[in-house]
This record gives C-alpha cells, structure tokens and sequence, in this order.
C-alpha cells in the first residue's frame, strides 16, 4: 500500500525542505516510486533543491488546483537530475514562483479539498510507494487538509523555545485529527549538545517518537540549496541521518 508522508513545521527556517528532499532522493536512490508535493504554496522553494528553474515548470500545483491541469501533468521526473544512479523514480510536483499566481493565492484562496483528490489520484496514475507532503509552516486549512490524509506526520523542530511552544500546538491538533503516527526530527543542533539528552528531553515534554536528531552542518549551509547534500557528500554523518529516516518511514 502506498504511504502519504507529510513533513512539517509550525515555522519557518527549519529545515523542512531539505530535509523532505534529501529523503525523497534517498528513497528513489534504493528503488522506490517516490512523489513530492510541495504545498508550500505562499513560499514555494524545493524545487531548487532538484535543480530545476521556474523557466523550465511547465505546469504547476497551481495550475492543477484552478483546473488548468490534471495533477499528474504538473508532475515532473527528476530522477536524471540526481547525478547518481537511481532504482526508482522521483516526481515533484512544484507550486508556482510566479508573483501574479502567488498574490491570487493570497487574495482568492483555493480549494482546499481538491488538493486531497488530486494527491490520491496522483499516487494512482503514478503507482507511487511513497508520497511526501512539503507543507506551508503554521496551521492553515490546506495543512490541516494534509495532516489528515497522511499515514504519517513528520514534525520539524530547532532548540528555540518558539519551536518548542509551536510543536506542542501542531501535536495537540494531530491527536484532535487522530493522525495514525507521529514522529519528530529534531534539527540544526550545535555540537556542543549532548544529542541523547536533546532526544530524550524532547520525547519527555511530549510525549512523541523523536526518529533524529540532526546536527548543524556548515556543509549544508554552504550548498545554500544549490544541490541536495545526500548526494554531494554521501559519506557524512548528515546522509547516515537522512538515511536512517528513510528507512524508518517504510519500515
């Protein structure tokens, strides 16, 4: 049975993204059909990450979402652009960077509830393992839309107490919403941090799996989103992370 993964956070600059990229390509890398949705639509972004620009997006989530498109037509095969040999295959599914699509956004709204059809038509016509859900910080309607449809909800989280408060609103709505499993990464920690400790504390205050704790990485900053890490340096520790959570998704 296919999986409906959705990654979030309650803020901005986590490192959702990266981490929902480098997965999605580990996971294609070992032979998986593996679907990204980036429902970050007010801020969209991962498709950097692919390498792809906005002059090469033929359609858009957008475009699916004001009926232009069916949901598989705005799906884009980026399995040759991971520079390494891949079993599988890899779609992503892009929101626009158009300025004049994103203030419609803003200012019209959508359909929240066409986007839940068209993410499960889209994991049919594809014959996905695995569908990842990269979604807009905060707790709009279509979050709440995509939290309720996932097999599982990935909660992102930094050491800032902001985070920490935000965390604990997204997990108490995820229990209301009765989510099958919920998991916690917990990201960018300094070195000087005791990880155990950080994971057991984070487990303690609520009462959540935490399935990694990922260390800062100046590596990472350095790429500033040019390439996917997993892939750029395959040997370090970040990658073993990223590999694990892989793994622990479809176990």
């Amino acid at each position: 049975m296919s999986k409906i993964i959705c990654i979030h956070s309650f803020r901005g600059g986590t490192g959702k993204s990266n981490t929902t990229a480098n997965v999605a390509a580990l996971l294609a890398a070992e032979g998986r059909r593996v679907g990204v949705v980036d429902t970050d639509i007010q801020s969209p972004g991962i498709h950097v990450l692919f390498g792809i620009t906005g002059k090469e997006i033929a359609y858009t989530l957008n475009d699916y979402l004001w009926k232009k498109c069916e949901m598989a037509q705005a799906a884009h095969d980026v399995s040759g652009r991971l520079n390494a040999e891949v079993r599988g295959k890899l779609y992503l599914i892009p929101s626009s960077i158009k300025v004049d699509e994103i203030t419609r956004v803003l200012r019209e709204g959508y359909d929240a509830q066409l986007l839940t059809r068209g993410i499960r038509q889209l994991i049919d016509e594809l014959k996905l393992d695995v569908l990842l859900i990269d979604t807009h910080p905060g707790l709009g309607e279509e979050t709440l839309l995509s939290i309720v449809i996932s097999h599982t909800l990935i909660i992102i989280l930094r050491p800032d107490q902001q985070d920490y408060e935000g965390t604990g609103v997204t997990l108490e709505v995820a229990r209301k919403l009765k989510v099958p499993d919920t998991l916690l990464i917990v990201n960018k920690i300094p070195a000087s941090f005791d990880f155990e400790d950080v994971k057991s504390q984070v487990e303690q205050t609520y009462r959540c799996p935490v399935i990694a704790v990922l260390p800062h990485s100046d590596e990472l900053m350095s790429l500033g989103s040019g390439s996917l890490y997993c892939l750029r340096y395959p040997e370090q520790a970040l990658t073993e992370h990223y590999s694990r959570i892989a793994a622990t998704l479809l176990a």
